[in-house]
């Protein structure tokens, strides 16, 4: 499956999740690439549409590929293995820049718009594509921490393995493929697969 853009992305997930449209579920996104996924779903379902940060620590030699994951919060997860073979100090210092990246993440992007509360609530969790794995199951935990009814996560491509890791934590996964031969990375899946800027993010929150 080859996708233009992310917003025809969006568009099929919703399609997917139509029967969550005009309910109270709320459509949390990660950024920067998941908001354009998830400011799709939120419009052709008339829900609203928040943020969940999370950021990828990727391996010292290899930016791309994720070792770990931190939360604003400081929570994290890690690949155990990767995570010992690590140079501890420079780990420790990509916690802490990754940390701060997510709380300025969250001050640019959401500082006028109105709080949402997902206790209670259907959420849906959405990104642009999974890899690892390691960004999303990190805001799945954190996530649960604010006591939804249900948890829904939204994707349009995952690796088989990572998909069934995922299935065991939510309620529900909602993906577009599910791939026993992963490409390697997202944007493989996209025809169109842009980085995503700050203003563009913040643009889409607030024409919602």
């Amino acid at each position: 499956m080859i996708l233009k853009d992310r917003k025809e992305a969006g568009e099929k997930l919703a399609e997917k999740l139509k029967d969550l449209k005009d309910t109270q579920a709320i459509v949390y996104a990660l950024p920067r690439g998941g908001v354009v996924v998830g400011h799709e779903i939120a419009q052709k379902l008339n829900l609203p549409l928040s943020l969940i940060i999370t950021r990828k620590i990727g391996h010292q030699f290899n930016s791309e590929y994720a070792i770990c994951a931190i939360a604003e919060d400081g929570h994290s997860i890690c690949n155990e293995e990767e995570e010992k073979r690590a140079d501890q100090e420079w780990l420790k210092e990509q916690f802490e820049k990754e940390r701060e990246e997510a709380r300025r993440r969250r001050e640019v992007y959401l500082k006028d718009q109105p709080a949402l509360y997902p206790k209670n609530n259907s959420v849906i969790i959405v990104d642009d594509g999974v890899a690892t794995g390691l960004t999303i199951m990190l805001a799945i935990k954190e996530m649960r921490h604010e006591n939804p009814v249900k948890i829904i996560v939204a994707i349009p491509v995952i690796p088989s393995d990572i998909a069934h890791e995922i299935k065991n934590e939510v309620d529900e996964l909602v993906a577009l493929e599910i791939d026993e031969n992963y490409a390697g990375a997202v944007g493989a899946y996209y025809e169109d697969f842009p980085q995503v800027g700050d203003d563009e993010v913040i643009n889409l929150l607030k024409n919602i």
